[in-house]
């Protein structure tokens, strides 16, 4: 059962993933900086490493249901987003965005911290470097949060 389990907590982030990549896509319509595109190149390199150790370790590939949900959800992240605030610019659309993106960042930085305390322990192969990831998961939401932190000023100041 545990390997069960393990392969449906992988698929889970996998699809995590693609909506990350997907609130992306929306920050970069508002602002296509050098900032998002980083971010972006390095949630792309972590999602092949992912998908590269669910094949690795036997579990299921990406599970289509999954992948609807996330879909679904960054969908629904989109459209609220929308409706609070409608305008073209949508500094407080680009607020939420990037605080939907710092929890995606903050679950990734926790799925590489469950692997290494799980199975750092037992390599094999398709084994990760656990404390590159995590340091790159904290590195990505640092710069997140600079930017959070300033959209937060510029969509909540009076």
């Amino acid at each position: 059962m545990a390997r069960e389990f393990l392969s449906t907590y992988l698929n889970d982030h996998f699809a995590g993933s693609q909506a990350a990549l997907e609130i992306l896509a929306l920050l970069r319509k508002l602002d296509d900086s050098q900032v998002w595109r980083g971010i972006e190149q390095e949630i792309t390199e972590d999602r092949h490493e992912l998908e590269r150790f669910i094949g690795t370790t036997g579990g299921a590939p990406p599970s289509a249901v999954r992948r609807a949900a996330a879909w679904t959800a960054e969908k629904f992240v989109e459209l609220k987003t929308h409706v609070d605030d409608p305008s073209t610019r949508g500094s407080f659309r680009r607020l939420e965005l990037i605080e939907a993106l710092a929890i995606g960042i903050d679950g990734k930085q926790a799925l590489w911290a469950a692997l290494q305390r799980t199975l750092a322990t037992t390599p094999g192969p398709g084994s990760l470097d656990y404390p590159r990831l995590i340091a790159r998961a904290e590195a990505q939401r640092r710069v997140v949060e600079g930017e959070r932190l300033t959209a937060a000023a510029e969509a909540l100041a009076p």
